[in-house]
């Protein structure tokens, strides 16, 4: 049996659904997890989803945030908000599907390192490693997913020189990324061999993806049950090279058992 469960950061679902809806046709994926839908739920495109052949869950929020999971099968115990935190923003959604637990994620992105908003990156991150830690007691097979916002080694990133210290690179953003994998989760990226200089996202700005100026920030996390099963990771860049794309490109993992 084999599964492929992707994660796309799709920086509006209402201006990227004929890409998703490309996306599903062409790599039948059984999971597909999207962040920033920027969708409210009374407009998210339901029908178009089930017309391609797949449930949904979503928690979205109008112009930021948002998110969604799609799957061939139907999701069950959902999860959109920390149990002991409050938080309005939409950035987290958990699922589970047949023996699997899925947390779909966008973390906050913190602006800049002397930024409030940069505390509240780091907060959140310190709530999810609470809330992993939780999920991890009762769940062997779970599989952490998302837009972490965070470039966790200087292999990375386009220029480890230029990016040290600054948003997305910081040493405290890295060991936050560090101390979820520390409780029992695996990059499943970098259990396989990589090209030099993979990144899933690229700036819109001074041609960043066609000169694969980017950082690797988007990523699938696994227990080890689930990881000694993967046998393939990668990131899509075919539709970051298409007409009005997302800046995020998705990335893919399959297992088989």
């Amino acid at each position: 049996m084999s599964v492929k469960i992707a994660t796309w950061n799709v920086n509006s679902l209402k201006v990227r659904l004929p890409q998703v809806l490309q996306w599903l046709e062409r790599e039948k994926p059984n999971v597909l997890a999207l962040q920033e839908t920027k969708t409210p739920d009374v407009d998210f495109p339901l029908q178009a989803i089930h017309q391609a052949g797949y449930q949904v869950v979503y928690s979205g929020q109008r112009t930021y945030n948002g998110m969604a999971i799609l799957s061939l099968n139907t999701c069950s115990d959902v999860v959109a908000d920390f149990p002991n935190w409050a938080d309005p923003q939409r950035r987290i959604l958990g699922v589970t599907l047949g023996d699997l637990r899925i947390f779909n994620l966008y973390v906050p992105n913190g602006e800049n390192v002397t930024s409030q908003k940069y505390l509240y990156k780091l907060a959140w991150l310190h709530q999810l490693q609470q809330l992993l830690a939780q999920e991890l007691k009762t769940h062997s097979k779970l599989i952490v997913l998302g837009d972490f916002n965070i470039a966790p080694h200087d292999q990375d990133v386009y220029d480890p020189l230029a990016c040290a210290g600054q948003i997305l690179c910081s040493d405290k953003e890295r060991k936050a990324f560090e101390e979820i994998c520390q409780l029992g989760l695996r990059d499943c990226f970098r259990l396989h061999p990589q090209p030099d200089k993979s990144f899933s996202w690229w700036d819109y700005r001074m041609n960043s993806f066609k000169r694969n100026r980017g950082l690797r920030i988007d990523h699938i996390l696994s227990t080890p049950v689930l990881s000694a099963y993967c046998q393939r990771c990668y990131i899509d860049k075919l539709p970051r090279s298409s007409e009005r794309p997302s800046d995020h490109a998705p990335v893919v993992a399959e297992f088989s058992a």
